[in-house]
Order: structure tokens, then sequence, then C-alpha cells
């Protein structure tokens, strides 16, 4: 391989796979080595599955040469969170409560291995995939490339780490309320949470039925549409799947924007952003504006209300999908346990109206939001990256408020059920990456990576290698 593999995105490889340029073998062997030296540093993974992932890049690789190319994901080496079921293999879903092997693969694994992707493995996850800064008990603290004294978001922490080190080209995530967008905002990826529906979730490890949301962690815009192209749809084996067609998501992607228009979301819960990051906020909006789009400040109305309902709406359902795990095993951690406590603590009355208000408040938001503008830019977090020893404080109080002021950007999206992608613009005074999100009407996802991708192509933040 003659292109060093951090040097590659998800699409390079695909196309140079395609033209016989590349190798799925030395592409697979060239991140392998670099798994096995990393992974000491970063603990990234929690399963690395060498012999299986060398068997089917020369699978694909027998199979490109036969003239049977299945697509830009042919041969291209991925991993995925933990949380996805696989076939004879086990899904710990980040705690040591499980010990049989899946029965049969998740349908989002499944349609990748059907597009001829190669699974390196299974990543770092939090346990249970509940918080989401990256400690865990059982598999160890993942580590920040770009500082070991920060932490990594979560609870797809895994696979943002391992996307920004280059051991894997591509990655699989879950976002209840931010899971996808914070880890690749805290380790500089780009990540996508679809719409509600468009990705099946079928064999995928549940937290909530009504904001679970499988997505993309990637290197680009284009990568993540890429990945999604291929997982998205319908699945008649998951009901809250819809049979909306799916779109060529990176198609005719724009070098400007003009005719774009971008509202900037203003006034609560936007406002108040750490100095730190309005900066880098602001010259990204410049950026916009240089390639031809039109921005406006907007309001969001119902952004914070839905930011409550969102809580109100997952927290039972957490405590109801826990319930029979805690019948079988009580090895589940303290922290873990206090998220059963507080969805006993919200009322019936409570969850059924945050259930039956969605429909109105989304209803209200799309008329008020994207009748005025194609995409909503909001912060990517609430201020910088916060350490280790920040989140690892006894001072409950004091977590559970930075907590909140990075989830008051996020968990809105969840609630609504609507698209929303991460995208790196910069480094914090401490050196640490951070993001803004482009949000979205229902099923707009094709809209958000053609403005990221041009964002990408005048910036070069997504390119920025942590010093490993």
């Amino acid at each position: 391989m003659t292109v060093p593999v951090t040097e590659l995105t998800l699409a390079q490889a695909g196309k140079a796979l395609q033209r016989g340029e590349l190798s799925s073998r030395s592409l697979t062997e060239a991140l392998l080595e670099r798994i096995a030296r990393l992974q000491p540093e970063l603990n990234c993974f929690i399963s690395i599955e060498a012999d299986d992932a060398l068997a089917m890049a020369d699978a694909a690789d027998a199979e490109i040469s036969a003239g049977r190319w299945r697509g830009p994901l042919h041969g291209v080496p991925l991993a995925h969170k933990d949380a996805f079921d696989r076939e004879g293999k086990l899904t710990t879903v980040g705690t040591s409560a499980f010990s049989e092997p899946a029965t049969f693969t998740a349908t989002a694994i499944q349609r990748l291995n059907d597009a001829g992707a190669v699974n390196l493995g299974a990543l770092h996850m939090d346990e249970l995939a509940a918080h989401g800064y990256g400690q865990n008990r059982t598999f160890g603290l993942c580590i920040n490339p770009w500082s070991a004294d920060h932490v990594i978001g979560g609870s797809s922490g895994g696979s943002a780490v391992a996307v920004v080190s280059r051991v894997a080209l591509g990655a699989l995530g879950g976002d209840t309320g931010g899971s996808v967008r914070i880890p690749a905002a805290m380790c500089g990826v780009t990540g996508l949470k679809p719409t509600l529906g468009r990705v099946s979730l079928h064999g995928a490890a549940r937290r909530s039925w009504s904001a679970d949301h499988p997505g993309p962690l990637a290197q680009t815009a284009e990568d993540c549409g890429l990945m999604l192209q291929a997982v998205a749809g319908r699945d008649p084996a998951d009901p809250i799947t819809v049979d909306v067609p799916v779109p060529d998501y990176t198609t005719d992607l724009p070098a400007n924007l003009n005719g774009v228009r971008i509202g900037v979301g203003v006034g609560e819960p936007f406002g108040d952003i750490h100095a730190d990051v309005a900066p880098l906020h602001a010259d990204a909006i410049a950026v916009f504006r240089d390639l031809g789009a039109e921005v406006v400040e907007l309001t969001v109305p119902g952004a914070a209300l839905a930011n409550d309902l969102q809580q109100s709406m997952i927290k039972p359902e957490i405590t109801m999908m826990m319930a029979d795990l805690l019948r079988r095993t009580s090895d589940i951690s303290p922290a873990v346990l206090g998220t059963q406590d507080e969805g006993n603590m919200v009322p019936a009355t409570r969850y059924l109206e945050a259930k039956a208000l969605r429909a109105p408040v989304l209803e209200e938001h799309v008329r008020s939001v994207y009748g005025q503008v194609d995409v909503l830019f909001t912060a990517g977090l609430g201020g910088p990256v916060p350490t280790v020893e920040e989140m690892s404080s006894t001072d409950v109080a004091a977590i559970s408020a930075r907590y909140k002021n990075d989830l008051r950007v996020i968990r809105f999206a969840n609630y609504l059920g609507t698209p929303a992608m991460s995208v790196p613009c910069g480094f914090t005074p401490d050196g640490l990456p951070n993001s803004f999100q482009l949000h979205g009407p229902p099923f707009g996802e094709k809209r958000l990576i053609a403005v990221a991708h041009a964002y990408q192509q005048a910036t070069d933040w997504h390119t920025h290698l942590p010093p490993l």
C-alpha cells in the first residue's frame, strides 16, 4: 500500500479498491498493525478479530477482481460499537452481565456485510450505554488520543476514538441522547444521528424504543453518507423503521452553498456558549457565508421543552428495559443502577404527556424552523471537553451541571427524532477538538451531508490527527 492509512478517508479507500490500486488485504493488514500498536495506549477495542477481518478482506479482493464490485464499502475495514449483535459473537454492551453469543446478526451489521465491508472487531462503550464519558469498570478507560486527561464522550466513545486514531475508517454508534454526536465532538470526527426510523434497530442493544438512533461516525460527511446509504431503509423486523425512499446521499455534493439558508439557533437553550467555544462557531459561520449561504439568527420554539420531554420519555423506558436484566444479575455498576432509579421516579402521567406531545412539538418545530431555513446550526457542545477528573468527581451536582451544559444543545433532536450531524470546527485553547451541529427536518440527511461536505472542502479540521 503506497498511501499511508492515516491519509485515507473511507471514500478514498473505496475508490482505490474499486480501481484495483489497493487491496482490501493490504489495507486491513495495515489497520490491524496500527491497532496492535495503539490498542494498549487507547483501549478503544473490546474485541479485535484479526482472522475474521482478513478472511473478509480476501473474499472482497476475490470478488472485486472478478468484477463483482458491491459498492463503495466493498473491502473497506470498519469496526462498530459493541452493541450490535453478530451471529456467533458475544455482544457485551459494555458490561460483564452477558455470556451467550448472539444467534443472529443485527440488520445494520448485516447490511454492511452485504455491502462487502470488513469488520475489524467490537469497540469500547459505556456500560449498557449509560452516562457517556468513556469510563467502564469492566473494560477500563478508553483514552482520548488528544489528551489522556480528558474524556472521550459516549456512549459510542470507542467508535470516535477508533476513527480519529485511524484504526478504522468508519464505525457505527448509537444515539439516544447524544451518544454519536458527543464523542464525535470530543474526539474531532464527524457523527450523524439519522431520523428516527431511518436505520433498523433489530439486533441492536436497546436503551429507549422511542429515542434510539443508530448512526455512523467517520472522518467526513461524505464517509457518513456512504455508511448511511448501506444501512438505511425499511426493515420488516423493526416496526419503527419507515418505508421512505433512501436517496443517494453522496451524489452531486456541492462545492458551494449558493441559495442555501442556514439558521443559527439563538436564545434558550442555545445561548451562553463557553467563551473558548464561541469563536470556533463564529469562524464556521464565516466560512458558510464565504461559501454563498445566507445565514440568519433564529429562535427555535420548543427546543428547551423538547430537552425536558426527552428525559421524561426515555427514563421510564430505560428502567423497563433494564428490569429483565436486573432480574438475572446484580453485576451492574452503581452509576448505571442510578438510571434505573430515575425512571421509577417519573410519574406515568408525565411519561404519557411526553409521548402525546411529541407529534405536535415536532410539527411546530418543522413549521417554525424549516419553513424559514434549510438547515439549523447549533453548538455541538456547550463548552470544552471535560477532564476525566471532572467526570470522576464525587460531587454529583457538579457532574449533573456539566452534563446539562452539553446536553442542552443535544437532546431535543432525540425527542423530535430529527437528523443531526456533529462536524469538527477547530480546537479550544486547551488543544481539544470541538464541533458545531447541523440539524434538518425528518429525512433531511442528504441536505446535512451536502452542507457539511461543502464546509469540509473549505476547511481541514476533519483531517487533523492526534499526537499518537
